[in-house]
């Protein structure tokens, strides 16, 4: 799978301010955020979980790559799985889940399965996440604009609460397509904001290219 605007702008948007020991990746695809957490901070554990066997190997591979392939580890597993066999509770989980809602096809299974809420619908990423997370940590993913109200009332359920959101779109005469959203356990004003990818095309704005510059090769 490509690496792709979604998965970078959460990369690179994911709080890290309170020097996180243990980063969790849900569904981490070819490793993307997980190497990106690993850039961006210290922390010592760096796990991810893979279900798509050609996507894992991928991850491993990119891994092993790094320069901080001592930090990270890919679990080939299940959501579900997982919850029940790991006792750790993280400082921060990450994820950037499937976004298609409805049935698609490209002819690529794989991708297929791994782009549609099918394959981890919201409620067990949420159910997961609360599972899963430290009583201070953040809980960060990128999902369908249309689904930000959605989500957030699904992740009270949880008790987990939304303390920053961004809107996102492509350009400024375009339609919000995305929403950022760090959720905790903690109840807070919660702080909005917006951002605008291009101002024409491969021409970028100001604010994308300050959040994501470190992570591309040219920008």
């Amino acid at each position: 799978m490509k690496v792709g605007t979604d998965g970078v702008l959460l990369g690179a948007w994911t709080a890290v301010t309170s020097d996180p020991k243990s980063i969790l990746d849900i569904g981490s695809g070819t490793g993307l955020l997980a190497l990106m957490l690993a850039q961006r901070t210290n922390a010592e554990t760096i796990e991810a979980i893979e279900i798509d066997v050609d996507a894992f190997e991928q991850c491993v591979e990119n891994f092993e790559g790094s320069p901080w392939a001592d930090r990270l580890f890919c679990y080939h597993a299940g959501l579900d799985e997982f919850v029940d066999e790991i006792e750790d509770r993280y400082d921060i989980i990450v994820s950037n889940p499937p976004f298609y809602i409805e049935e698609v096809s490209s002819g690529n299974k794989s991708r297929d399965r791994a782009r549609q809420m099918q394959s981890l619908p919201l409620e067990e990423l949420v159910e997961a996440a609360s599972n899963l997370l430290a009583p201070t940590g953040i809980f960060s993913t990128i999902i369908p604009y249309k689904e930000t109200e959605r989500f957030i009332q699904l992740a009270a359920q949880y008790n987990l609460f939304p303390n920053r959101v961004t809107r996102v779109k492509g350009t400024s005469t375009s339609e919000f397509k995305r929403s950022l959203l760090e959720c905790s356990f903690r109840k807070s004003e919660i702080v909005k904001d917006d951002l605008t990818i291009e101002l024409q095309r491969h021409s970028y704005t100001k604010k994308y290219i300050a959040l994501t510059k470190e992570f591309y090769l040219k920008m």
